[in-house]
C-alpha cells in the first residue's frame, strides 16, 4: 500500500478487528475506526479494548474517519450497510476509495455503488467467503467493482487472499450470498439436531452414525465450532439470511431453507445466548446445551 495510506473501519466489530490484527502484523501502521457502539454499556469496553490492541484510533464520526483515512472499509451488520454508505457519502471525495465488506444482497451492493460513485469516491464490493477468523486478513475474498484491481494490487502485498470477479457489481456479492444458504443452513441444522438430540442423551450416537454416512468428518468438532458460530454471531448471521431470503423472492425462488435458518439463528439472539456466555462462544455443545438449558428453564 501506498506510504502514508490510513485505513479506516466503518464499525469496529469481529472483521475489523481481525483485519487490522492480521494487516499490522503483515506491516500497515495507519488504521482508524467510527462505530456507534464505542461508548455503549454492551459493546463499548470491548471495542476500546480492540483497539487499544491493534492501535487503531478510535474516532467520533463518520467526517472525521473520512479526514483521517484515505480506504474506508465498511464492516458493519447487513442491515446498516446501505445506512453507513449514505452516512459516510457526504465526506467523501476523490481521494477515497470505499470498500463494502458487508453480507448483502447484489442488489444491495449495486445501491452502494452508485451513492458511492456519485460522491466522487472509488468503490470496491468485497465478498469475505469464510469467517474472519481464523484467517484475519488472510480470508478468502472475491473483488469487483471499479476498484477492485486497485483493491487487489494494493493489499495482496499484505497477505489478503483475492480474487478479482469480472462483471458487474454485484456479482461477488451473489457468489457468498448462496454460498450461505449451504454454509449457514448447515449450522442451523446442526444446532437444531444437537438441541433434540441433546434432550435424550443421544448426541454421540447420533454423530457416530452421521460418521458412518459421511466419512472424514468429525462431527462432534464441526459441532463445537458451528454452534458456537450461531451464539456469537446469531443476529448479525439472521439479519443475513433474511436478504438471502428477499433475494431470492426476486428472481422468483421461494426461500423456504433460507427463512428457516434465519428463525434458528434469530431463536439464539432471542434466547440470550450471547450475553449468557458474556460475548464469546460457548467452549463446545455440551456447554451449550447447559446454557439453553438455564435460559429456556428446561
Amino acid at each position: 500500500m501506498g506510504e502514508g495510506t490510513t485505513i479506516g473501519f466503518v464499525g469496529f466489530g469481529e472483521a475489523a478487528y481481525h483485519l487490522s490484527r492480521g494487516l499490522r502484523e503483515a506491516g500497515l501502521r495507519e488504521f482508524v475506526a467510527y462505530d456507534i457502539h464505542t461508548h455503549t454499556p454492551e459493546r463499548g469496553a470491548k471495542i476500546q479494548r480492540r483497539a487499544q490492541e491493534t492501535e487503531t484510533r478510535l474516532v467520533e464520526s463518520n467526517a472525521e474517519l473520512a479526514r483521517a483515512a484515505d480506504w474506508i472499509l465498511s464492516t458493519v451488520t447487513s442491515d446498516q450497510a446501505t445506512v453507513a454508505a449514505g452516512q459516510n457519502a457526504p465526506h467523501l471525495s476523490a481521494r477515497h476509495l470505499y470498500a463494502d465488506l458487508n453480507s448483502v444482497s447484489p442488489a444491495v451492493k449495486q445501491a452502494i455503488a452508485r451513492t458511492i460513485a456519485a460522491a466522487g469516491a472509488r468503490f470496491v464490493e468485497i465478498a469475505m467467503m469464510a469467517p474472519v477468523p481464523p484467517y484475519g486478513q488472510k480470508v478468502p475474498i472475491l473483488a469487483g467493482g471499479p476498484a477492485a484491481a486497485e483493491f487487489a494490487a494494493r493489499m495482496k502485498p499484505h497477505g489478503m487472499r483475492i480474487d478479482v470477479i469480472p462483471g458487474d457489481v454485484g456479482t461477488a456479492a451473489a457468489t457468498k450470498m448462496f454460498r450461505s444458504i449451504m454454509v449457514k443452513g448447515m449450522e442451523a441444522l446442526i444446532t437444531e439436531c444437537v438441541l433434540g438430540a441433546g434432550r435424550y442423551g443421544a448426541e454421540q450416537a447420533v454423530f457416530a452414525s452421521l460418521t458412518e454416512s459421511y466419512p472424514g468428518i468429525d462431527w462432534k468438532a464441526m459441532a463445537d465450532y458451528m454452534i458456537g458460530r450461531v451464539v456469537e454471531h446469531g443476529e448479525r448471521r439472521a439479519r443475513e439470511m433474511e436478504e438471502v431470503a428477499e433475494t431470492l423472492e426476486s428472481i422468483g425462488i421461494e426461500p423456504i431453507m433460507a427463512e428457516a435458518t434465519a428463525r434458528r439463528m434469530d431463536w439464539s439472539a432471542k434466547l440470550g445466548l450471547k450475553q449468557h456466555f458474556k460475548g464469546e462462544p460457548p467452549r463446545n455443545y455440551r456447554e451449550f446445551l447447559e446454557g439453553v438449558a438455564v435460559l429456556a428453564g428446561c
